[in-house]
């Protein structure tokens, strides 16, 4: 079946074949980056990082930085989440761990002095609200003192937020604090499934901060939700974006529940037997497609919709469209400077991660040590088929040609196997292929991880890492 909105047909539409989906669904990255971050390494330390930041400097780094702060505090645990958390009531420790968040701001700011204005900010988590107000005031002069920020109408500064923790009054105040986009953790409206999980969240209480954000004036309103979970059904579904429609946020987000308590321990206390069929989802996310391309909503890539209007989709339609450890972006050319415990940076061609525990992060900084634990020096090889795997998932096309003018290969022999694979792709109708372009159909494009799979060197065919999530 096509499903599609006549108002953006070139980024809009999907075909949904249930039998190719059940065939195809494997175990898979999400590439957020790559190579991914199973493949980083103890190797690379805090003095790579300052040596990637260093030939940034040295080439004349003329973009705008991305900033991520990582706030891993929750006051309750959902049970499907595979966050890096803290879950307490003690308010205390929050108050510790910012003394420490500021303490690599700075050390951050200081290694890119001169290159350091800022058009992107991203509170996650945890939950970031867990933070009082003076908290946050505090850490937002921290960053101001310390980056040069863009004005509020050329800058996108983002927040997560858990409507249980904020009252309207606090939506107020978050905009004031500079914030002008909110992220809201919804999951699922439906009570049974709310309790399966452990989220009771009324909807009026998540109506009242979508219309606080509105009032208050901030640019987008943003709404997350899973498809997956126990005691979820096509009908306790259609009933949620019922609501969700109603409710009309700027972008919405569906993901695929990946259930795996051998990784993540709340997931332990999650029934499997409560848990919808493979067959169930399929169905589910259907369901979602239709109804919000439907509503008008343009299907983005993955699990993200937006308004035709929105900053996703027309960085889609102009080909600037990026993808993160935050999912999509419309910041291609910056790099990405995360803090906190756990946080992931992206500068020039390395990844690096910072310690786990706080015990780990807190020991390195009172070293006055940048707490990196482990990172990757891309190579050539990986910037190339990074490149790729981008233009795959943002734009679902791929000139070769422009392949080869950017770098000294042709194209048909360095990836001779990788387009023997895609052949059998092909076949099945998940894109078309000749000499110039690879270009995803509309079939595919559900199927996109699959695609991008073909070009992951470091994958092992016969061995499915059992971290991974599956395609579909």
């Amino acid at each position: 079946m096509q499903i599609s909105n006549e108002s953006t047909p070139a980024v809009a539409a999907v075909a949904f074949d249930a039998a190719l989906l059940r065939k195809l669904n494997q175990l898979g990255p999400r590439y957020t980056s790559y190579p991914t971050a199973d493949r980083f390494s103890e190797a690379f330390t805090a003095d790579d990082y300052q040596h990637a930041v260093a030939r940034r400097r040295d080439m004349g780094a003329r973009h705008a930085l991305s900033l991520y702060l990582h706030i891993p505090f929750c006051n309750t645990i959902c049970y499907y989440c595979a966050c890096n958390k803290v879950v307490s009531k003690n308010t205390a420790k929050a108050a510790l761990y910012l003394t420490y968040l500021q303490r690599e701001i700075s050390m951050q700011a200081a290694l890119f002095e001169g290159m350091n204005q800022v058009e992107q900010l991203h509170f996650g988590g945890g939950t970031p609200t867990f933070l009082s107000d003076d908290q946050m005031d505090g850490l937002m002069a921290h960053l101001h003192r310390n980056f040069e920020f863009a004005a509020d109408e050329q800058g996108e500064y983002s927040i997560e937020i858990d409507p249980r923790t904020v009252t309207p009054a606090r939506i107020v105040t978050l905009r004031r604090q500079g914030f002008n986009r909110i992220s809201l953790g919804v999951q699922d409206f439906d009570p049974a499934v709310q309790q399966a999980v452990n989220r009771i969240q009324p909807e009026e209480d998540t109506l009242k901060i979508i219309d606080a954000a509105r009032y208050a004036g901030f640019r987008s309103v943003s709404i997350d939700l899973i498809y997956g979970l126990p005691r979820q059904n096509v009908i306790s579904m259609s009933q949620t974006l019922n609501k969700v429609i109603a409710a009309s946020p700027d972008r919405i987000a569906i993901y695929n529940y990946a259930h795996m308590p051998h990784i993540f321990k709340p997931q332990r206390r999650i029934a499997e037997s409560e848990l919808p069929t493979p067959d169930a989802k399929i169905d589910m996310l259907f369901l979602c497609i239709k109804r919000l391309t439907d509503a008008g909503y343009v299907y983005i890539g993955m699990d993200h919709f937006a308004k035709p209007d929105d900053d996703l989709a027309i960085a889609q339609r102009q080909g600037r469209l990026h993808r993160n450890f935050q999912g999509y972006s419309t910041h291609a050319e910056a790099d990405l400077v995360a803090c906190g415990v756990s946080a992931i940076s992206a500068v020039g061609a390395s990844y690096s991660q910072n310690e786990k525990t706080l015990e780990a992060y807190y020991q390195r900084l009172d070293r006055h040590e940048l707490p990196i634990a482990r990172g990757i020096k891309l190579s050539m090889d990986d910037l190339l088929r990074r490149l790729i795997i981008q233009h795959l998932m943002c734009h679902f096309e791929l000139s070769l040609a422009s392949i080869e003018i950017a770098h000294p290969i042709k194209f048909s022999e360095y990836f001779a196997s990788e387009l023997a694979q895609l052949e059998l792709l092909a076949a099945d109708g998940l894109l078309n292929l000749d000499d110039e372009w690879i270009t995803v159909t509309m079939k595919g494009r559900l199927l996109i991880r699959n695609i991008c799979m073909v070009f992951d060197r470091y994958l092992d065919p016969e061995k499915s890492p059992l971290r991974y999530s599956k395609t579909i």
